[in-house]
This record gives structure tokens, sequence and C-alpha cells, in this order.
């Protein structure tokens, strides 16, 4: 997994409309929010008319469950290439933490983008839960299996601890616009990784 694992692709390139569609929206809705990010913001972005948006997608709701689709899609990809780069389960862990501390000046600036549209998603009510759960679940899932092939019998309460220290570490530095405090978090986080038996 790399820094630009995360990004979405630029919305102009050569893919389909509904492909430069879900880009833009991922784009959008990480650095506006979804609660404001309009359709005609995406199409904007994404170089479609407006009109055309609704031949792929009819409301708001179905974009955003794309993007939520394509985030998964991503962190799958990333834990996946990590886990062939990376022999030990404790490498792996700490290759994680190093690809979250590269993105510390965009998450000073704008939140995890899984994180922030997850506890966005969480607070909009039914039909919305399912898909805030699912982008934090891929690397809590991930984690834990790391942790048991450490041979730890605390493997899910570990990979608990983990993806939220590292979410309340992006937290707080989006909210005072400080990316050395990723820096910090990802240092703190290492050592505790090393630290763990196993």
């Amino acid at each position: 997994m790399t820094a630009s694992d995360h990004r979405a692709p630029a919305p102009r390139t050569s893919a389909g409309k509904r492909d430069r569609l879900v880009a833009a929206a991922s784009e959008i809705v990480y650095r506006q929010g979804a609660a404001v990010s309009t359709l005609a913001d995406i199409a904007a972005a994404a170089d479609v008319p407006l009109g055309n948006v609704y031949y792929y997608f009819k409301t708001k709701e179905e974009i955003i469950a794309a993007v939520v689709q394509a985030h998964a899609e991503q962190l799958t990809a990333g834990v996946a290439a990590l886990e062939r780069r990376h022999r030990s389960p404790k490498t792996r862990l700490k290759a994680l933490v190093e690809v979250l501390a590269e993105r510390r000046d965009e998450i000073a600036r704008y939140g995890c983008p899984y994180g922030s549209l997850s506890a966005e998603l969480s607070k909009r009510g039914a039909g919305t839960d399912a898909a805030a759960v699912s982008l934090l679940q891929v690397p809590l899932e991930w984690a834990e299996r790391q942790f048991r092939a450490m041979g730890r019998r605390d493997a899910h309460d570990l990979a608990v601890e983990l993806v939220a220290g590292y979410q309340g570490a992006a937290v707080v530095a989006s909210a005072l616009g400080r990316p050395e405090l990723m820096s910090r978090a990802a240092r703190r986080l290492k050592k505790w990784i090393e630290a763990l038996d196993g």
C-alpha cells in the first residue's frame, strides 16, 4: 500500500463516465463531506454533463455507495500489497502505520478519507450503517489476522487498538491542522507493535 493507493484517480481519464464520476465523487466527498457535496459538484469535477449523471446514479445516495465500494476495494488492494511485500505480520503492521504517516499533510487538512466518511455516514441513519462499518471493517479484520498470525489471543482487541490509535490521531491532527501529530502517532504505534510478543 502506498500513499497513492488511498487517493482517488484523477477525474479526467480515459475511463468511462461512471468511473470518472466515482473518482470525482471520492475526491469531493473527501474534501467537502458527503452532506454538502452535490451531484452538480461531482458532475463538474468529472467533466460529465449533470443530466448524464442520472443515467449512472439516480440519487446522491447511490453515488456515495459507489464511493464506499471504491474505497473498500482500494483498502483491500492496499493491504493485499502489504502482504505480498512483507513476510512477517509485525513488519506488515508497521508498514501500514508508515503508509498512514506518509499521508500526514493530507490527513491534517481533510482527515482520514475512510474514518471521516464512516463517521459521517454513521450519523445519517438507516441504510448507511452497513456502508460506514464496511470501510473500517477492512483494516480491522486485516490487522486482526496479522495479530493472530503473531500468536496473539487478544488479536481482535489489538486490532481495535491499532485502528483506534490511528483514527484518533487523524481526528486530532485534522482538527488542529498539525500533520506532525500523525508522524508522532505513527512512531508510537510502530514502537508499540515492535514491543508486542509474537
